[in-house]
């Protein structure tokens, strides 16, 4: 379990009894699930719960767009203009969404693409029907270098990563170990594999590579799950789409009741729709990659809608296991059998279904140790009319819905969420939850269902074990109502704070700066793996001991929805001013204790050395 176990045993005996009438996830009988599943399927297209009462705040306002308060503690501020990310804009197809391909929206990742030591970011981009005909120019895809300043400057067309096609997620992760990273886009139509040329530039070697696919691909994860030091790729499917033949209400393609909500018109799917299977390439260590997801018994046989993936360890054996959130049909979660494979472990684990055993519309993961017990729980966004789940992580590869209990299934019912993770925004040492929203049906700002188009975010706080929902203060990043999609966190300022970048559908990104004035202390971490590991250490797991308790943290590459968020590992240390142990799990197998000059510093770790370095600041 690691260095967290013996530390947190105080956590493991609170009182974690399940609440009457919520079942553990993945356990309740088949005619619940039956009953369940019939009474969501009068919803339409989407699973999920029976309609809900309209939430409004004291004026009146859908809770999803209001809510807001006049004073309270500021956490983020909005320096999207002040940034110089305003002036990009995402498109995806027209602004009455008649059709699924239009409705998901596209994602966001942090990387350094140009070793400065400061946090870039990567924007995909949508198209149009125009832009695929070639009647108009495609939208393009945006590479922001981090100006050190406060400011980024897009340079994406000369590192020649616009993209320009019908784009939906990124990973990035060094697949070559040649200390650079690279960036997998996942597109309608073929993807793209944009190798770093290390002089700002990109080469796209996806046909090369083998991983070009060809129809809808969606949140792609890196992970080295056969042990070899190299970075393999996994890559969701979601629908079948033909553009000549796209699904219509009445259509040959779809059933009319597939393309309603709450007794009104919207897009058909995706249930109804013929599915897209996943595919795991392993990397052949020469530029290209093998197919093997039927060999490793992760290829999907009843092509569920997959939207999202993670790559992360989580029963102790530092072994990549795979999640994949899957829209209105089963979650995946694979355990890695130590033999080039996996086991389906999605039912009996529990993260198959929510605590009702039911299934959801999964569009986001979020991956992290929320109790400081070394387990790694999990939590997924869904669609609005239904509860956002938190599984803890039980041991034993089994997962309970822990929803209820913390206080935060009923306040995210009329949300519709997508990109999510777990960070300290705080430095208090403990892991927050944040969300961020949007609705894919235009429509629901013409109905009176207490939900919209454009949704606030969410954010929880962690205190001491118990979330607690943070207010939205008037004026600040929390009261931002946006059609968000892919969210990516990280400390992009070197301040020491985890800012989030948010990809909002046919409109400007959104970049919240953590503003949070208190004296707790922290570190960053950036990894390097040795000959034996990959070496951008994907895989690793550090164990960090500070103000009398202990944290867990993973590189990963992927998971919120369809992003990959700042490579470095963050730790918040509270009132603590020195650090009193680091342990380093890397991913070859071998365990290091690292000493680290001091803390408020970003500092970076070679296996093998022993300590961790300063980074300069350029």
């Amino acid at each position: 379990m690691g260095l967290c176990w013996s530390l947190s045993i105080w956590v493991l005996s609170s009182a974690f009894a399940l609440p009457g009438g919520l079942r553990t996830a993945g356990r309740s009988g088949p005619q619940d699930q039956q009953s369940d599943q019939q009474q969501s399927a009068t919803m339409g297209g989407s699973s999920t719960g029976a309609p809900q009462a309209p939430v409004y705040d004291a004026e009146h306002r859908p809770i999803t767009a209001g809510g807001y308060v006049k004073t309270g503690p500021v956490i983020f501020r909005d320096v999207t203009k002040s940034s110089g990310l305003a002036g990009w804009r995402q498109q995806m197809g027209t602004k009455q969404k008649p059709y699924i391909l239009e409705t998901i929206g596209s994602g966001v990742a942090l990387l350094d693409y140009d070793h400065d030591g400061w946090m870039d970011i990567y924007l995909v981009n949508g198209a149009t029907y125009d832009s695929l005909s070639g009647k108009s120019t495609p939208p393009h895809a945006a590479l922001f270098h981090n100006n050190h300043d406060g400011t980024f400057t897009d340079v994406s067309q000369h590192a020649g990563v616009t993209n320009d096609r019908w784009g939906f997620g990124v990973a990035v992760a060094d697949y070559d170990n040649d200390g650079w990273p690279d960036i997998f886009v996942s597109n309608f139509g073929h993807n793209r594999l944009y190798h770093n040329n290390h002089d700002g530039t990109f080469t796209d070697t996806a046909e090369q590579a083998g991983v070009t696919l060809g129809n809808w691909s969606t949140g792609a994860t890196w992970g080295d799950y056969n042990g070899d030091g190299r970075l393999d790729l996994f890559v969701p499917g979601y629908v079948h789409y033909d553009l000549k033949y796209p699904p219509a209400p009445g259509s040959a393609e779809v059933n009319h009741w597939q393309c309603r909500f709450r007794g009104v018109d919207v897009m058909c799917g995706p249930r109804g729709l013929q599915g897209e299977p996943d595919h795991l390439f392993r990397n052949n260590g020469d530029g290209t990659f093998t197919e093997v997801s039927k060999a490793t018994g992760t290829s999907d046989p009843p092509h569920y809608y997959g939207l999202a993936s993670l790559f992360i360890p989580l029963n102790g054996d530092g072994k990549m296991d795979l999640l994949v959130a899957d829209d209105s049909t089963p979650n995946y979660l694979y355990m890695n059998n130590g033999h080039g494979g996996f086991e389906d472990d999605s039912y009996i684990s529990g993260f198959a279904l929510n605590g009702s055993g039911r299934e959801t519309a999964t569009m986001g993961i979020a991956a992290g140790d929320l109790w400081h017990n070394g387990r790694i729980d999990l939590f997924i966004t869904d669609f609005s009319d239904d509860y956002k789940v938190l599984y803890r992580n039980d041991g034993g590869d089994n997962f309970t819905d822990a929803s209820d209990m913390l206080g935060i299934a009923q306040p995210t019912i009329p949300f519709l969420g997508w990109g999510t993770g777990f960070f300290d925004y705080d430095n208090d040492g403990w892991l927050d939850l944040f969300e961020a929203n949007g609705h894919v049906y235009p429509q629901v700002d013409a109905h009176p269902w207490g939900t919209t188009w454009k949704q606030r975010p969410l954010l929880f706080h962690n205190v001491k074990g118990k979330l607690e929902l943070v207010p939205a203060v008037e004026g600040t990043g929390l009261a931002e109502a946006q059609a968000a999609r892919g969210l990516a966190f990280g400390d992009l300022f070197n301040d020491g704070k985890i800012d989030v970048v948010i990809n909002n559908i046919d409109g400007p990104p959104t970049l919240l700066r953590d503003v949070v004035k208190n004296q707790n202390h922290w570190v960053d971490l950036h990894l390097v793996g040795g000959p034996r590991s990959p070496r951008d250490a994907i895989g690793a797991t550090v164990y960090l001991t500070a103000d009398g308790f202990c944290q867990r943290a993973d590189v990963v590459s992927g998971g919120s929805f369809e992003s990959s968020s700042d490579p470095r590992l963050h730790f918040g240390l509270g009132a603590a001013s020195r650090i009193n142990r680091v342990e380093v799990h890397w991913p070859d197998g071998k365990v290091e204790q690292v000493h680290l000059p001091g803390v408020d510093g970003i500092y970076t770790v070679v296996e093998g050395t022993g300590k961790g370095a300063t980074v300069p600041q350029y």
